[in-house]
């Protein structure tokens, strides 16, 4: 019986031209060459809005300072200038964050801080040589206590990521407390001056503890209702 020999295995034409090929091809190197420029952000620490808050920072020992001399009329004036500067600082980088889109987080951060050393410091002067004295001193009291009641609230929000936005009577007890503060920083100088201006610093200083004590307890009555909504 004859022997049936194995069919030949069909062997796979090679590839040319015209055959597709089922691998893709090696993908092209898309790499930026190594020492190409690339364009760096513009640090958003030294914006012209933060600037001004860093000058209200360095006005505030500035004005320690000049204070420490309390009857040298020049040292008052001076004093009295500096603190102005500060308190316009105070409208221009909220105004210059808000149209040149400045806004940051270290500006507000840095924005409060500055309002309260700058305010502190001030009654705390103001106080050690009496030109805040007597029973004027409960305005102060009052207006330094609201100020770490806010604080220690806006801190503990903060973790339950909840704002504390500041009210529009907030904003006119900064203005009135600014202006009071000014009267007085000027003290002796201006009253020789401009005669009344002492007395009508104390008045605004107790017009704005009024306010002061109004927002306090406006921000602890909205802070009191997310404490007692926290299921922690």
């Amino acid at each position: 019986m004859p022997m049936l020999e194995p069919s030949p295995v069909p062997r796979e034409p090679a590839p040319d031209a015209a055959t597709p090929r089922l691998t893709p091809p090696a993908a092209r190197d898309f790499t930026p060459a190594m020492n190409a420029v690339l364009p760096r952000r513009r640090s958003q620490a030294w914006t012209l809005a933060n600037c001004l808050t860093y000058g209200r920072l360095v006005a505030v020992p500035v004005v320690v300072v000049l204070l420490f001399w309390p009857d040298e009329f020049a040292a008052r004036w001076t004093a009295f200038g500096v603190f102005v500067a500060a308190a316009i600082t105070d409208y221009l980088d909220g105004y210059v964050a808000r149209a040149w889109a400045q806004s940051s987080a270290l500006g507000r951060m840095l924005d409060p801080i500055a309002d309260k050393l700058l305010v502190a410091a001030l009654l705390l002067m103001l106080a050690a040589d009496r030109t805040i004295a007597g029973m004027s001193l409960w305005a102060a009291i009052v207006i330094l206590c609201r100020e770490v009641l806010v604080s220690g609230l806006r801190e503990y929000l903060a973790e339950l990521k909840v704002g504390l936005p500041v009210s529009r009577i907030a904003k006119w007890k900064t203005t009135v407390q600014l202006i009071a503060l000014g009267f007085l920083v000027a003290g002796p100088a201006g009253e020789a001056v401009l005669p009344g201006s002492l007395t009508a610093g104390i008045v605004l200083l107790w017009l704005a503890a009024a306010l002061t004590l109004y927002t306090g307890w406006d921000y602890m009555r909205a802070g009191i209702r997310h404490v007692i909504d926290d299921p922690r």
